[in-house]
C-alpha cells in the first residue's frame, strides 16, 4: 500500500516520503545594482529639489506634467511619467520634470517649451552620469517633430531657431514646403512670434 496522506496524493502518484529538494535560490530581488542606486537617488533629488509629486508611475515611455492652483493659492506639481530604470524611462521622466523646472507658459510657442524640457533633461543626464544613447536623442527628434507639426497646425508663421534642426523631421513642415508655402524661419533673437 502507497504511504499517502490523502487521496489527492494517492491519484497523483505522492508518497509520504519527502523527495531531495534542491535548496532555494538565493534571494536576488534585495540585491540592488550601482545603476538603480543611482536612478533612484536621481529621481528622489529632482522630486524633492522641483517640489513635484508623482500622480502615477506609467508603464509605458510616456509621461505628462501639470499644475494644480488651489482657490487658497498654492500650486501642486504633478507628473505621470515611467520610473526611471534605464536611460530612455530616464530621459522621459526628466522631461516632465523639465516642465516644472523651466516653468510653464514661459517660452512661446509652446513647441519651444517642449524644446527646453527635453534640453532640462539631457543637460541633468549628462551632469548626473547618465548616458544619453541614440535612442534617447532620437526620441527627443521625432518628439519635437510632432511638437513643431502641432504648432504648424494650430497657425505657427515661424519657426524658432532653435527647432530649425528638427524642421526636416516635421511632416506639416515638408507638407508646406512642398506646397511652397512654408513658414519661414525666425532670426535669433526675435520673440514677436507667439503662437502654437
Amino acid at each position: 500500500m502507497h504511504d499517502a496522506r490523502t487521496l489527492w496524493d494517492l491519484l497523483a502518484g505522492r508518497t509520504g516520503r519527502r523527495a531531495h529538494r534542491k535548496p532555494p535560490k538565493a534571494d536576488t530581488s534585495t540585491r540592488r545594482s550601482p545603476m538603480r542606486d543611482r536612478y533612484d537617488d536621481l529621481t528622489r533629488t529632482m522630486l524633492r529639489v522641483h517640489g513635484v509629486r508623482v500622480r502615477k508611475w506609467r508603464t509605458s515611455m510616456t509621461g505628462v506634467a501639470w499644475e494644480v492652483h488651489d482657490r487658497d493659492g498654492r500650486i501642486s506639481r504633478l507628473i505621470e511619467a515611467p520610473r526611471p530604470r534605464g536611460p530612455m524611462s530616464c530621459a522621459v521622466f526628466l522631461h516632465e520634470i523639465g516642465h516644472h523646472a523651466i516653468g510653464f507658459h514661459r517660452y512661446k510657442p509652446r513647441c519651444l517649451e517642449e524644446y527646453h524640457a527635453w534640453r532640462f533633461a539631457l543637460d541633468q543626464m549628462h551632469r548626473h552620469g547618465i548616458s544619453v544613447t541614440p535612442r534617447v536623442e532620437k526620441r527627443m527628434a521625432e518628439s519635437l517633430a510632432y511638437a513643431l507639426d502641432k504648432a504648424i497646425r494650430r497657425g505657427l508663421r515661424r519657426i524658432p531657431s532653435e527647432l530649425e534642426p528638427f524642421a526636416p523631421l516635421s511632416r506639416e513642415y515638408q507638407r508646406l514646403r512642398s506646397s511652397k508655402h512654408h513658414p519661414p524661419r525666425r532670426p535669433a533673437g526675435d520673440g514677436s512670434d507667439r503662437d502654437g
